[in-house]
């Protein structure tokens, strides 16, 4: 924000309480997915993960302003959502050979 008229301020209060309300409904969404019987224990993990990542974008994105930032922080993010899926997928496929009775 680069001036601080009235009007500029209240786009970014409005931004702030559209991100917060997107927030809340991903909040009570992650905990109604606990409390639905899906097939496999871990597609229900999946499935609260990538609610959990899209709260991430939006608190990274907006609180943290990296929506405004230059094309590089993009890139950084890019390779940064590459590893973390490589590794979430890594864990749930192991954790999907392990035999159920040692759950």
């Amino acid at each position: 924000m680069s001036g601080h008229s009235p009007e500029e301020v209240q786009l970014e209060k409005k931004r702030y309480l559209t991100v917060f309300y997107i927030l809340l409904v991903g909040t009570v969404v992650t905990v109604a997915a606990y409390f639905v019987e899906l097939p496999w224990q871990a597609l229900t993990v999946l499935v609260a993960l990538i609610i959990a990542s899209v709260k991430g974008f939006f608190v990274a994105g907006y609180f943290m302003h990296l929506m405004d930032e230059k094309k590089l922080i993009y890139v950084v993010m890019g390779f940064t959502f590459f590893f973390f899926l490589g590794l979430l997928l890594l864990t749930i496929w192991a954790w999907a050979d392990t035999p159920i009775s040692s759950w």
